[in-house]
């Protein structure tokens, strides 16, 4: 969430960056909300100084015996305490109004980040490898998968409808085996500390990560009302809500191999083959909690992070830096990493690395200490995928086929697959 403040005093530049993301002007709309709260307050601080001084005007009528007066400022204290009954719950009517207004502005982009409106606007940042080269015309992982006898989807859809798959055999292995590689390799190489959090939240964790109230539809809801989470972020990031951390202890650097859920509500008639896009998915998550002057710098490194388990695993890949109109909701900058997928012959995301600033923090009241310092600062957020386990498996299955539809599993991975060196 932005500060109604900084809004305030930076009319023109907050009205300029929702056009980046292509968006109408609001600033003139939200502080008109902010001042009819504002006055509303003065309103309602006259009225409490009024009541103390008439109180104390009673006190001194009655002590003169003057009854008359005593009697109208009586009068009048009862219609200012029903006046303020009555105005604190405008005052909270007033202040919900501006915070839902506010809470679904998106973050304000960085300078620098390249304007555009979609996709097509990314601008790329670097390559990693070459493509791989086949004597042979290569098969999507769907085919692969199901050649083998190892993918199911006819079965996934038996018992959970579309958008699910069922792996089995060495392929589940090779998938629980991206997990566990990425998990370790983010512990033990790049000092990520691991969790193991809830996968039901509850709405104020949500709303601290910028979900809701904008994004309900692309969310599972439960009818004990707690959302299952659609990335590891929400409750990585939640860790630090309603909390007041030293500087000292920044940053804070965790990690999860979770399953996510997402209802994927606006992808309908997108990627409906295969397990691309899915319901259920696993994800290897990162979260960096960071002071106001270390957040940038931080992004660089996530990113690098995320990368790494792509280089390991031997895939070429890109990485693009996102334009205004493509970025997250919550993000102030964005780099997504694009593996090379040979069946499809195109490059799809896999990891999407996101500087937040303090959007979130301001939503969910993280903050922290400065030595020497009496004010108080939101902190900064990251998070990014390290990576997403189903479309690693997507991008293994694809680049490591051989002719007769086997897969030759990547050395990094044979430790956690018991020296198989072959799928088939």
């Amino acid at each position: 969430m932005l500060d109604i403040r900084w809004i305030r005093d930076n009319q023109e530049q907050f009205d300029a960056a929702l056009a980046k993301r292509g968006l109408e002007p609001r600033s003139a709309e939200l502080v008109a909300l902010d001042d009819a709260r504002r006055s509303h307050v003065t309103k309602l601080q006259e009225a409490q100084q009024r009541r103390n001084v008439a109180s104390k005007e009673i006190g001194r009528a009655k002590a003169s015996k003057d009854e008359a007066a005593a009697q109208a400022l009586m009068d009048e204290v009862a219609e200012i305490k029903s006046f303020i009954q009555n105005g604190e719950e405008e005052e909270r009517r007033l202040n919900a109004a501006l915070e839902d207004a506010l809470c679904v502005i998106p973050n304000m982009p960085l300078d620098g980040v390249p304007v555009g409106e979609d996709e097509n606007d990314n601008v790329e940042l670097h390559v990693y490898g070459d493509k791989p080269s086949f004597d042979f015309e290569p098969k999507e992982h769907y085919d692969l998968g199901k050649d083998m006898g190892q993918m199911d989807f006819e079965t996934a859809a038996k018992l959970s409808g579309s958008r699910f798959v069922l792996i089995k055999g060495k392929l589940a292995r090779l998938e629980r085996a991206l997990g566990q590689f990425m998990i370790d390799l983010h512990t033990e190489e790049h000092g990520y500390t691991e969790v193991s959090p809830p996968l039901l939240v509850r709405d104020d964790a949500l709303f601290g990560t910028g979900q809701l109230p904008k994004f309900s539809e692309d969310l599972f809801k439960t009818t004990t009302g707690h959302w299952l989470i659609p990335t590891a972020e929400v409750p990585l990031t939640n860790m630090v809500s309603e909390e007041i951390l030293d500087q000292a202890a920044l940053p804070m650097r965790v990690t999860a191999l979770t399953y996510c859920f997402r209802s994927e509500a606006g992808s309908a008639g997108r990627d409906v083959a295969g397990m691309l896009r899915q319901h259920q998915f696993e994800k290897c998550e990162l979260v960096s909690i960071t002071d106001e002057d270390s957040s940038v710098a931080e992004l660089e490194r996530m990113r690098e992070c995320a990368e790494n388990v792509l280089k390991k695993l031997g895939l070429h890949y890109r990485v693009v830096t996102l334009c205004s109109g493509d970025m997250g909701f919550g993000a102030r900058k964005t780099y997504d990493i694009e593996v090379w997928l040979p069946g499809q012959n195109a490059y799809r995301e896999i990891s999407s690395c996101s500087v937040c600033g303090d959007f979130q923090a301001r939503r969910m009241n993280a903050r922290y200490r400065v030595e020497g310092e009496k004010a108080l600062k939101f902190v900064h957020t990251l998070n990014g995928s390290g990576l997403a386990v189903g479309r690693c498996l997507i991008a293994v299955l694809e680049n490591y086929q051989n002719a007769d539809g086997s897969i030759t599993v990547p050395e990094v991975l044979r430790p956690y697959m018991g020296g198989i060196e072959v799928i088939n």
